[in-house]
């Protein structure tokens, strides 16, 4: 075989080599984007479910901006609501999102982003986090239950209630609150109603029974700090009576500064949210 030849045959084996060995670098590469791919998402859903079906550690862990954080609601009989999110830890999540959530939860890997998007267009969404502008974005949904500012509800006339008048509550909507006089100076207090409710409404008091002087409410949001007369007493038992069974409506105590644009009967129950987990390199 002349020398040529099998210089063609080489160069014509180097060429197969090299091909092999390019298809096997790019096989390789799409492998491990495929397995970084699988990785990361697996990892976004496990934070999100976490998230939503664990209060955090300790429970309380927003108190501190400490510990591990978890989303979940606890209900009024201290278990966990799973698939939920209280809005108070997700609030307080925002505002240290990077080290609890970038540090802690993604390990450095990823930049993320939340978002609470209610069903009822009442309500605004509400996002926080980190730019996730990036084209490697991954993206996980879950339908959540939300509690927005349902922590300041002390009374919801869904739940049936005693009354002063006696009514049938087959029929009327009842319950009452006990109120310090001193509690006025911090906090105000509102019976919020829902804005298709059509009812007639009266307050009176322990000291103040008086006649069944039913109105129809002005404002779907009544203030009820100036309509409490505790004579010479520091206290004070409320009665608010509602001539419909089951009203949507709540008596809600807030504290001075809270922002007044919220007071909206949506906000102060548990809602169906959408809760979008963005993440990305």
């Amino acid at each position: 075989m002349k020398l040529i030849e099998i210089g063609i045959i080489l160069i014509i084996l180097l060429m197969i080599i090299g091909a092999v060995l390019t298809f096997s670098e790019d096989m390789t590469g799409k492998v491990t984007k495929t397995q970084e791919t699988q990785h990361f998402e697996i990892l976004s859903s496990e934070v999100v479910d976490n998230l939503i079906n664990n209060p955090g550690n300790p429970e309380n862990w927003e108190e501190y901006e400490k510990g591990t954080p978890g989303l979940a609601i606890i209900n009024e009989n201290g278990e966990v609501m799973p698939n939920s999110v209280s809005y108070l830890k997700f609030m307080v999540l925002g505002k240290n999102y990077k080290k609890l959530v970038f540090d802690k939860l993604f390990n450095l890997k990823l930049k993320s982003s939340m978002e609470l998007s209610p069903l009822k267009s009442s309500i605004s969404s509400v996002k926080i986090g980190e730019d996730t502008s990036s084209n490697n974005i991954y993206t996980v949904n879950r339908l959540v239950k939300c509690d927005f500012f349902k922590k300041y509800v002390i009374k919801d006339f869904q739940n049936p209630g005693k009354c002063n008048h006696n009514h049938n509550q087959e029929m009327n909507g009842c319950n009452y609150f006990k109120i310090f006089k001193g509690n006025l100076k911090n906090s105000d207090y509102y019976l919020i109603i829902e804005d298709n409710e059509d009812l007639n409404y009266f307050i009176d008091t322990t000291q103040d029974k008086g006649e069944e002087d039913w109105i129809a409410p002005y404002s779907k949001t009544i203030y009820l700090n100036d309509k409490i007369d505790f004579h010479k007493d520091t206290s004070e038992i409320v009665f608010i009576h509602i001539d419909k069974i089951h009203p949507k409506a709540v008596i809600v105590s807030i504290p001075k500064n809270f922002d007044k644009n919220y007071l909206n009967y949506d906000y102060f129950t548990i809602n169906e949210c959408k809760f979008i987990l963005k993440a990305g390199f």
